[in-house]
């Protein structure tokens, strides 16, 4: 067995905040990707932030995440034809794809589109989801969404599940001792850090010193040819396990180039529909109750057959139940094993589980943005910068990894994470003036970018693919499924 791992510690030390971040932050990616340089005029990046009122530059890192993305696709499309087509992404329509929820219309009785609003418990969620001063003058964000995970951090505060009562109850704490009870509860919540506290705490100083893609050479394999089709990933089987964000963005940046998506959940799982219903479009899904042997064989006949495994659930769940990355490559070899999670790879926090909300506070996001925007106060970046990004890095990942797999053969394990993608964002610099930004697509825009589709949820307009590619335009097959209304099987190949 080998094992090697594409790296790269901060290529772009050399670089001056001059460069727009936009460009800064593609360098990076692309060393990542490690091949020749594009053909002339292949990549178009058009605007700058700010889209956001934030500091941030988190408008160009996603429009660089999604044009490496496209380059990646150009990569497969090159293998299968021999030939590379033109790309072009927008800073605003990359920046748009932030907040997804923002652009779904639904029909209404009386025949016109009308904005969904966001569900009452996300809107309650995100309330007592804030930082919190605690006695020792830190800030603490603790996490209260679904309702499993919200018990458990109510029961370490010992308060009700109020604004008041969470601001009250954190207010008796120091901040670390809170921060680690959480962790020992299975809960999820962090401390408010600046971007150098993060650096000098153990798990900033691990994950600087990682690329913000690891993408690991677990096995030797034959090369495999890429299957037929007229799509970058057209044939390419991925199996998706993951819900709540950045899982699922990943697995649907795939489908948008032609992959067989598969969502594979359980009955009863608990979800925020609105983001079940804007991230699964163009996949299928099943139910699948891993403790049931029957039904974990089925997911094991589906490995078999697989080219992708996308994993989003607690580091170490899937394992527990016979699906560690060592068990999925031996039952598939050449698999691509992506593992996303909120505090990376390794160390000392690495079995953590976390949110969007956490990956900001513990690595300085929520700080700085809070330091620019506000008296003192660390505030969060209204949007979920750290998911979204994280799964167009995924998705980049696997692409690149296939990429290796049709060159050079292997399996391969492809790690992301918030963490990581917090600080990556960073990387890019910070703006000077922002408070104008428009936060959001005006409707003559977005009119533009809509996608119509009748689904479960009724019929729907919803901001479609933003990546512009000149011959296989990036577009959804399929509308979102309602959860476990597919069979536990995979579709035909193209001869």
């Amino acid at each position: 067995m080998t094992t090697s791992t594409t790296s790269t510690q901060n290529p772009n030390k050399s670089e001056t905040l001059q460069t727009p971040g936009k460009w800064r932050a593609l360098a990076e990616l692309m060393a990542i990707r490690g091949q020749d340089g594009l053909a002339p005029n292949e990549l178009s990046m058009t605007g700058n932030d700010p889209f956001f009122p934030t500091p941030f530059r988190v408008g160009e890192t996603a429009a660089a995440a999604l044009a490496a993305i496209g380059i990646a696709a150009n990569d497969l499309w090159q293998i299968r034809t021999g030939l590379r087509q033109k790309i072009k992404v927008e800073v605003s329509h990359a920046a748009a794809t932030l907040r997804t929820v923002d652009y779904t219309r639904a029909l209404n009785q009386n025949g016109q589109y009308e904005h969904v609003p966001i569900p009452a418990a996300m809107t309650h969620m995100l309330g007592v989801t804030q930082p919190w001063p605690t006695k020792d003058g830190h800030w603490l964000l603790p996490h209260l969404n679904l309702p499993h995970l919200s018990r458990r951090v109510l029961e370490v505060l010992s308060c009700d599940d109020t604004p008041e009562a969470v601001s009250q109850a954190v207010s008796g704490w120091e901040g670390t001792a809170l921060e680690d009870a959480i962790a020992q509860a299975r809960a999820c919540g962090g401390m408010i850090r600046s971007p150098q506290e993060w650096l000098e705490h153990p798990q900033g100083r691990y994950l600087a010193a990682r690329p913000v893609i690891e993408i690991t050479k677990i096995s030797d394999t034959a090369p495999e040819p890429l299957h037929s089709g007229d799509r970058p990933l057209s044939g390419v089987r991925v199996l998706d396990l993951t819900r709540i964000l950045a899982g699922p963005v990943a697995g649907r940046a795939l489908a948008e180039h032609g992959a067989d998506v598969l969502m594979v959940g359980a009955e009863g799982l608990p979800q925020t529909p609105e983001h079940v219903r804007d991230t699964s479009h163009g996949k299928r899904s099943c139910f699948l109750n891993l403790n049931d042997a029957s039904q974990a064989a089925e997911l094991k006949a589906l490995v078999g057959q697989a080219d992708v495994f996308v994993n989003g659930y607690r580091p170490g769940r899937l394992a527990s139940h016979g699906f560690a990355v060592e068990d999925l490559v031996k039952q598939r070899p050449g698999l691509v094993v992506v593992s996303i999670s909120c505090f990376g790879s390794g160390g000392p926090w690495a079995t953590r589980a976390g949110w969007e909300q956490v990956a900001q506070a513990v690595t300085g996001i929520c700080h700085t943005n809070g330091l620019l925007t506000q008296s003192g106060q660390p505030k969060l970046v209204f949007a979920p910068l750290c998911d979204y990004t994280t799964g167009y890095l995924a998705a980049l990942g696997t692409m690149l990894a296939l990429a290796r797999r049709a060159r050079e053969g292997g399996s391969y394990h492809v790690q992301v994470s918030l963490c990581q993608s917090a600080m990556f964002v960073q990387r890019q610099g910070v703006l000077e003036s922002f408070a104008a930004a428009p936060g959001h697509l005006m409707e003559d825009e977005l009119e533009k970018l809509q996608v119509q589709a009748n689904t479960c949820y009724g019929q729907l307009k919803t901001l479609g693919p933003v990546l512009q590619m000149s011959s296989t335009t990036p577009r959804w097959d399929r509308p979102s499924p309602r959860l476990g209304s597919d069979a536990a099987v995979w579709l035909p190949r193209q001869p």
